[in-house]
């Protein structure tokens, strides 16, 4: 028989440190405030679906391009007819458009919040050196400022038609700046309510639904009631009926203290103390907004 062979395990490699080439950071650390605004033009963009896929950009892009053509179109109607005026006044132009404005927030809050919840991201922000409330101030500004850029831009183009229209320049400046302070209460407003309808939910598709419902349900009811309350003659009760919907309480406020005409029936405008309450109601619900939203990314761990 042959002589049995032996094999033997090979010899242990030796140890061996790699050097990978890290290296002690020395720069600067740009701290909080950068994280910050960091967030904060990462979601103005994300809300255009700048820096996305094309199909991001599909909807708030075209939603802004029927925003801008409808002010392109009232200009040359302007021009062609040669009015002594617009034919819509500047604060009540988002409101005309309100429907245009819903859909751009229901389709670009759920996308700011809730994908963050829905992938487990939020703590990953949490972490230092950005906080809670840096988190919920760069969302809420960013919202905001999406829906103040949908909405100032179509305005900048009815001023300029309407200077090129050679309508008074005094005029036409005050009611720019009457349209631009209407329709930033509009984006806190509307931009904070999104926002907290949104982050109520990680499911994107519930959070558009929701969005759409808080924004049209209440004011269809309450532009029914108002109805009713005229028909019957209890006029008193129609202005005070408008603080129970977003898109009312922006319209009691341009008309009673911004020089707007009111879409309530018959043009009944709140009077002044009416018009304070709903200055006051408005900005109660854009703080409690910021407030709620605070408190939902209390934890951390969302």
């Amino acid at each position: 028989m042959p002589p049995e062979t032996t094999t033997s395990a090979p010899a242990a490699a030796p140890d061996v440190i790699h050097n990978i080439g890290y290296r002690h950071y020395d720069g600067p650390r740009l701290g909080r405030a950068y994280a910050r605004r960091s967030l904060f033009s990462q979601s103005v963009r994300g809300s255009y679906g700048l820096g996305r896929s094309a199909k991001s950009k599909v909807l708030p892009m075209l939603l802004f391009g029927v925003m801008s053509l409808t002010a392109g179109i009232l200009v040359a109607v302007t021009m062609f007819t040669h009015a002594k005026s617009l034919p819509v006044e500047y604060t009540r132009f988002a409101i005309y458009l309100q429907a245009v404005i819903a859909l751009y927030l229901a389709a670009q809050a759920p996308q700011s919040v809730s994908r963050d919840l829905r992938f487990k991201t939020v703590p990953l922000y949490f972490s230092r050196p950005i906080e809670r409330s840096d988190y919920v101030a760069a969302k809420f500004a960013a919202m905001a400022g999406a829906l103040f850029i949908l909405t100032s831009v179509p305005l900048l183009i009815l001023y300029a038609g309407a200077l090129l229209a050679k309508l008074d320049f005094l005029d036409q400046t005050k009611g720019l700046a009457q349209g631009l302070v209407c329709v930033a209460l509009l984006s806190l407003l509307f931009g904070g309510i999104g926002l907290v309808v949104s982050a109520l939910t990680p499911r994107r598709g519930f959070g558009v639904a929701a969005v759409i419902a808080v924004l049209t349900v209440p004011y269809g009811a309450v532009s029914a009631i108002q109805g009713i309350a005229f028909v019957q003659g209890k006029e008193a009760a129609v202005g005070w009926l408008g603080l129970f919907s977003p898109v009312t309480l922006i319209d009691g406020v341009q008309s009673a203290f911004l020089g707007g005409t009111s879409s309530f029936p018959n043009g009944l405008a709140p009077s002044t103390a009416a018009g304070f309450v709903y200055l006051l109601v408005t900005l109660g619900v854009i703080a409690g907004c910021y407030a709620l939203l605070s408190l939902r990314y209390r934890r951390a761990g969302l």
